[in-house]
């Protein structure tokens, strides 16, 4: 959706604020409000009639597509939130330190931190994301290690018993990974079931874990719990996310930075 240059009537609105949706799995009232020009009062009113003919679901701050639990496909995902991703990624990078070994998981909001890995000593990567793998191929003086396993093409990701038996080859000092939600009671939820078991053991493969999420990942749950809320070590999200379940996060014992 692009910025409206003048407010629209209700249904055209509607229709955008369904599209969005669509597009992006989910979005928050002040994201479509400020795309669209009107007050967040005006896209809670719409929103609260979209989900009475059940074209959305409501929840905290927003609302997702009524069937949440699948994931927007990844071409949808890359544009979703590119410039919060950008900074959700350099600020991530920071807590890389010269001479570690890190786990980074595939996903678009994990790959925005790649760019800024280039000339860090004694960098040791691993992943299980072919795509994390051919992007920081440019750098020469990062070693890269590829955990092995089943492709799964969408994502470009190896998955099942190889990859999680990989893990216990290397001492690791943090994991970052994306989610598909993040919820204060929940933690980080993922869409994909046969990718549950992989998923819960990257994420525990270290004692620090640190999840990377745009604003809209707070305002979404998906059917598979993959870590719970004290799991997680530091969230790491743009500054459009809910003040109001961050401050949850936190009183759950969540390091959090938005940027």
């Amino acid at each position: 959706m692009q910025p409206v240059t003048e407010p629209l009537i209700g249904p055209k609105r509607q229709r955008e604020l369904l599209n969005y949706i669509r597009t992006y799995g989910a979005g928050s009232v002040s994201e479509m409000a400020k795309l669209l020009g009107v007050s967040a009062s005006t896209v809670r009113r719409d929103l609260n009639e979209l989900q009475d003919k059940k074209l959305v679901e409501r929840v905290h701050g927003g609302a997702a597509q009524v069937d949440d639990d699948v994931e927007p496909l990844r071409p949808q995902r890359e544009v979703a939130f590119a410039e919060e991703k950008q900074r959700i990624g350099r600020a991530a990078a920071a807590y890389i330190t010269p001479n570690s070994t890190v786990l980074i998981t595939g996903g678009t909001t994990t790959e925005a931190m790649l760019p800024f890995l280039g000339g860090i000593p004694g960098l040791t990567v691993l992943t299980n994301s072919l795509s994390v793998v051919s992007r920081l191929s440019q750098f020469p003086d990062i070693d890269i290690i590829v955990l092995g396993g089943v492709l799964r093409r969408s994502e470009m990701s190896l998955l099942g018993h190889l990859t999680i038996a990989g893990l216990d080859e290397f001492g690791i000092d943090r994991v970052f990974t994306g989610a598909f939600g993040v919820d204060p009671e929940m933690g980080v939820t993922g869409t994909n079931l046969s990718e549950t078991q992989t998923d819960r053991s990257l994420a525990s493969s270290a004692r620090e874990l640190i999840v990377l999420a745009d604003h809209s990942k707070l305002a979404r749950r998906g059917p598979a719990r993959l870590v719970p809320t004290d799991g997680i070590s530091r969230l790491i999200v743009d500054d459009g996310a809910d003040a109001v379940l961050l401050e949850r996060m936190r009183e759950a014992g969540v390091t959090v930075e938005t940027c």
